[in-house]
């Protein structure tokens, strides 16, 4: 099997690498810490601008009908570089979402928006009792006449802070418990009833609690088919998985090799750390976590693209790795570093942080090894 990028890939990597180095790092990472935003809306304009905006979408839409190989290749890159916008909620879960399941009509009234970097957008999923199942859902859809009536709270939806619209997971209030019974619904947070509390991740990152009272909705804005959400939900957010999965690729690596570059000059009994076999050993293990990482990344990108049956146990797998192997490396380049390694002038404790989210983010390491061994059972039944 050729793992080889397209001529096209590697004009999309370089262009990625290229803004990194130029204008990213742990300087900028500090300064937007301690911004409202969280984010530049200027690099976002760049971001739509060269055109990455644009990558996961299809032509028909103004997109360059990118897959998840190329999700692959842009998330790896701004996980190296600590690039904090809003890449992974608007541009691959919402609007992987709103390509999969939105009608003609919403598809091109939204998506454009996002390719031009006019629009922010949030998944709101998350409740207070709800874990990582995405079944278990208290926020209701109740009916009136042809519209709906929205009421529920959602927690830690990240970007929602700023968020032009907001994608909803609700329920039938008389499909209590059944996942055939969960709708997407298109919520513009200007809407009345829609108020937000504002939080900020342990990675810097900003995002809302969101309560939604009485919150009038039209048909036309649901989100793929009345009831069922949840196939839409699971699908998309496999290839989430994967640009996730990238960006925490691009982490891994670059506290690797941060690692490795410092114990060439850090001294101990007059000669480098790195000349100590026992730290060669665990850079060593640093190094096989990276790699195992890297091998399943491509495992699902791959899975994905060929539409294989064995994609949702590939991206269950990557998600397992994405969590030990990422908890693995942060701790391991924290160590060697010693206690500089959690100060903020080193990108150590803020890739670090980054890793900690992403481990968590839709479901944590027994949660998706649960997945991937259903999936595994499935298929051999």
């Amino acid at each position: 099997m050729d793992f080889s990028l397209s001529e096209e890939q590697i004009l999309l990597q370089d262009s990625v690498e290229k803004y990194v180095r130029e204008h990213c790092g742990v300087e900028r990472h500090r300064s937007l810490c301690n911004s409202e935003l969280g984010f530049e809306r200027q690099a976002w304009q760049q971001f739509a601008e060269l055109g990455w905006l644009s990558v996961p979408f299809s032509e028909a839409l103004g997109g360059i009908d990118g897959r998840a190989i190329d999700l692959m290749v842009v998330g790896e890159a701004l996980g190296k570089g600590l690039v904090r916008e809003p890449f992974l909620s608007t541009v691959v879960t919402c609007g992987g979402l709103l390509q999969r399941g939105g009608s003609e009509e919403q598809q091109g009234r939204y998506i454009p928006d996002i390719i031009a970097g006019n629009a922010q957008w949030a998944f709101a999923f998350a409740e207070t009792q709800s874990g990582y199942d995405m079944c278990r859902v208290d926020t209701v859809a109740q009916k009136s006449g042809s519209d709906y009536v929205l009421s529920g709270n959602k927690i830690a939806v990240l970007n929602a802070h700023c968020a032009d619209y907001l994608i909803v997971t609700a329920r039938s209030p008389e499909r209590t418990g059944e996942a055939s019974g969960i709708t997407l619904f298109i919520v513009d947070t200007t809407s009345p009833g829609v108020e937000r509390e504002n939080f900020v991740a342990v990675d810097g990152s900003r995002g809302a609690h969101v309560q939604l009272h009485n919150v009038q909705l039209g048909a036309k804005q649901i989100l793929g088919e009345e009831e069922g959400g949840l196939p839409l939900v699971e699908a998309v957010i496999d290839t989430t998985i994967v640009a996730l999965g990238a960006e925490a690729l691009g982490a891994m690596q670059a506290l690797l090799e941060a690692t490795v570059e410092y114990t060439k000059t850090r001294k101990q009994f007059g000669q480098a750390i790195s000349k100590f076999q026992a730290l060669q050993h665990r850079m060593a293990e640093m190094y096989l976590k990276v790699e195992e990482t890297r091998s399943l990344l491509l495992n699902a990108a791959i899975a994905l693209d060929a539409g294989s049956e064995e994609s949702a146990a590939a991206c269950a797998a990557l998600k397992v790795k994405v969590s030990e192997a990422g908890k693995f490396i942060a701790q391991q380049a924290v160590q060697l570093h010693g206690g500089i390694g959690m100060t903020d002038e080193l990108c150590v404790g803020h890739h670090y942080k980054r890793l900690m989210v992403l481990a968590k983010l839709y479901g944590d390491e027994a949660y998706y090894l649960q997945k991937y061994a259903i999936s595994v059972a499935a298929r051999v039944a």
